[in-house]
C-alpha cells in the first residue's frame, strides 16, 4: 500500500515539476523582465516632477517599435550620461538618479524605456533590448547636441549588461562605462538565486553573455565597477570576474560591504566615487 502511494505521489510530483519547469521555460521573460510589476506600465513620472527641463522623444527601433525616452540637455556640459535601468519599474523611477547627474554633476542625461516597459511598445527580450540599445545609440550619435559631447554609460544589473553590450558594439562612440552589480550571464545567476533549478539552467534562453562581451570592449574606455558584497541576486564574484576580464587599461573596482543588490546605490561614498571617476577623466570640472 505504501509503495503504491509513493509511486502515485512521485508521479504527481514529477508531473508538477515538469509543468513547473515547462512554465519557467515558456514564461521566463515575465520573470527576467518584470515590467508588469507594481503597475509600472500604468503611469510614468516625468523629470518636470523635479523641476528638470527635458524633451520627451520617441525612438523607433529597427523592428518598428516606438520607445519612450527623456532627453535632458545642458549647454554648459561636455558630457552626456546614458542611464540604463535595472529590470523592474520604469524610467520614471530613476528621475532621482537623473537629478543627481544633472544637478550634482552638471551633466546632460539621456534615459530610454526598454520595449515593454512603461509606455514603450512591445514585449521585452534579450534580442529586443539589444535592438532598443542600437536605436538609442543611433539617436545619440546623430543628434546635433549629443554627437558633440562625450558619452558615459551608467548601468545597474541588467542595465549593466546593456552597457557592456553597447560598449562592445559601439566602442568608437563610448567614452566611459560605470557598472553596478552586473552578472556574467543570466544562466550563471540561476544557481545563486534558485539552487533547486541549477540543473535546469540550460533551459534559460535569455542569456546576456556579458562574460564574453566585455572582452570585446576597447582598451581605451575607462571602466568603473561598483559591487555590493551582500548582493542577494547577483553573486558578488561575478563583478570581480568581469573586472578581471575587462581589457580596459584604466579600470577601477570599489566594494560596498553592506551593499545588497538594490541598495548599493545608497551606501556611503557611492556618489563620491562616481564623482571622482568623472572628474579624473574630465567628464565634469575638477
Amino acid at each position: 500500500m505504501f509503495g503504491k502511494f509513493s509511486k502515485i505521489l512521485f508521479s504527481g510530483l514529477l508531473t508538477l515539476s515538469t509543468v513547473t519547469v515547462g512554465s519557467l521555460y515558456l514564461f521566463q521573460n515575465k520573470l527576467v523582465y518584470p515590467s508588469w510589476a507594481q503597475g509600472a506600465r500604468n503611469h510614468v513620472d516625468t523629470p518636470d516632477s523635479r523641476g528638470i527641463p527635458y524633451k520627451r522623444i520617441k525612438l523607433t527601433t529597427r523592428d518598428g517599435l516606438k520607445l519612450d525616452a527623456f532627453d535632458v540637455q545642458r549647454e554648459d556640459s561636455n558630457t552626456t550620461v546614458v542611464i540604463l535601468c535595472p529590470n523592474a519599474g520604469n524610467i520614471g523611477y530613476f528621475i532621482p538618479i537623473m537629478e543627481m547627474f544633472y544637478r550634482q554633476f552638471h551633466m546632460s542625461v539621456f534615459i530610454y524605456s526598454y520595449r515593454g516597459y512603461g509606455i514603450s511598445e512591445g514585449s521585452p527580450s534579450e534580442s529586443g533590448l539589444k535592438l532598443d540599445a542600437d536605436s538609442a545609440i543611433s539617436y545619440l550619435a546623430t543628434s546635433d547636441f549629443h554627437k558633440t559631447r562625450k558619452l558615459v554609460l551608467y548601468g545597474r544589473s541588467i542595465g549593466g549588461a546593456n552597457a557592456i553590450y553597447i560598449a562592445s558594439k559601439f566602442g568608437n562612440v563610448i567614452d566611459a562605462v560605470i557598472l553596478e552589480n552586473t552578472f556574467l550571464s543570466i544562466p550563471k545567476v540561476i544557481p545563486y538565486i534558485f539552487p533547486y533549478l541549477t540543473k535546469f539552467a540550460f533551459l534559460c534562453h535569455e542569456i546576456w553573455n556579458s562574460e564574453s562581451d566585455i572582452r570585446k570592449t576597447p582598451i581605451e574606455i575607462p571602466f568603473l565597477f561598483l559591487r555590493g558584497l551582500k548582493d542577494e541576486i547577483v553573486p558578488p564574484s561575478h563583478m570581480a570576474t568581469l573586472f578581471s576580464l575587462c581589457p580596459s587599461k584604466n579600470k577601477q573596482m570599489f566594494e560596498f560591504p553592506l551593499g545588497h543588490h538594490n541598495d548599493t546605490i545608497l551606501q556611503d561614498g557611492y556618489w563620491n566615487i562616481i564623482g571622482d571617476f568623472l572628474r579624473d577623466h574630465d567628464f565634469i570640472p575638477k
